[in-house]
Order: structure tokens, then C-alpha cells, then sequence
């Protein structure tokens, strides 16, 4: 059975995109931005929805040709385009960079592929998270959270019918205060 995942950049008050889905407050520091991108370098499958997988297409598959890209642009935009890769979407008409698209039922896709063989997923993503989320389906919380507060936004968690109890199992300080915590679901 595949682990699944929901990670992301948090502010302190809970968002993973502020008002008008401002990211500006979540720029990582190069150590933060090296843990993400050796995340993405071990992960098994990345499932997205479509709001995200907009914005991250719409840089990754060609930052590594801009002027001036880093060593850890460079490496990360490879990492990503390499990642397998599912976005699930109604309204995407194609995909591309080892991806591929769903249209039907997420919950119900999403069941599939956890009882499948393979490596680790990712989840990412607020709609697609809140859905997984509700179903019960994501073993691990990965939570960065920044010292920032944002006031509204889009939220990390979502409204749930049940409470999920969580083991802290990791944690780890970042530059300029950022903290992530790692939790299981205990079920």
C-alpha cells in the first residue's frame, strides 16, 4: 500500500495562499528550497489539482533555460519535470512534463492508487487535499510553516465531518524562523 502525503508552505494562521492567492510571504531560503527539492526528487507520484498544477506548469518545465537560473533552479525544474505525475482536472484539456490527467473521480482514484505497489505520493493542492483529506485517505501531514499571518486566504486544513488524530514524528528549523512538522494519522 503507497504512503500518501499532503505538503505544503503554511502560514502561521493556517494559509497556504494569502488573499488574491498571494505566495509572496512563502519564498524559502536555499536550505528550505534544497529540502523541497529533494522532496521532489523521492517522490513516487505527485498528484495535483488543477489551480496548482497551473501555476507550477506555467514555471517548472522551462526555469532551468531562463538567464541567471541557479544550480538549484536548474535541478529542480529537471526533478519536477522528471516526477511522474497526475493532475486531476474536469476543465485541463492536456498535460504534459510525465503527466497525466484525471477527470473522473478523485476520491475514487486516488483509493486505486494507494492500494497499488510503487513509491510514495505527494498530494498538493487545496481542493484536491480537502477531498483526500475528508476521505481519510492522507496518512502523513508535511507542514512548513512560516512566521507570517497572512489573514485569509486559501486554508491548509479543510471542514471535516471527523477528527483525525495525529503522531508528531519529525520536526526541523529552517532559516528566517520556518519550522516544519511532520505528522501520521493515527487510525
Amino acid at each position: 500500500m503507497r504512503n500518501l502525503t499532503f505538503g505544503m508552505n503554511v502560514s502561521v494562521d493556517g494559509y497556504i495562499a494569502g488573499p488574491g492567492d498571494d505566495l509572496g510571504w512563502s519564498l524559502p531560503s536555499d536550505e528550505l528550497f534544497q529540502w523541497w527539492s529533494d522532496r521532489v526528487g523521492s517522490t513516487g507520484l505527485a498528484l495535483y489539482g488543477r489551480k496548482l498544477w497551473e501555476t507550477m506548469s506555467s514555471h517548472w518545465p522551462t526555469a532551468d533555460q531562463q538567464p541567471g537560473a541557479s544550480p538549484a533552479h536548474i535541478e529542480y525544474a529537471r526533478r519536477w519535470r522528471d516526477m511522474p505525475k497526475l493532475v486531476f482536472s474536469s476543465t485541463t484539456a492536456a498535460v504534459d512534463w510525465n503527466t497525466r490527467l484525471v477527470t473522473g473521480d478523485a476520491v475514487a482514484e486516488i483509493t486505486r492508487l494507494k492500494a497499488d505497489d510503487g513509491g510514495s505520493m505527494d498530494i498538493a493542492g487545496a481542493t484536491l487535499a480537502a477531498a483526500a483529506m475528508r476521505a481519510g485517505l492522507i496518512d502523513e501531514y508535511l507542514i512548513v510553516t512560516h512566521p507570517v499571518l497572512v489573514g485569509g486566504g486559501t486554508p491548509f486544513f479543510t471542514a471535516l465531518d471527523n477528527w483525525v488524530n495525529l503522531s508528531l514524528v519529525e520536526t526541523r528549523t529552517f532559516p528566517d524562523g520556518v519550522l516544519m512538522t511532520r505528522y501520521v494519522a493515527r487510525r
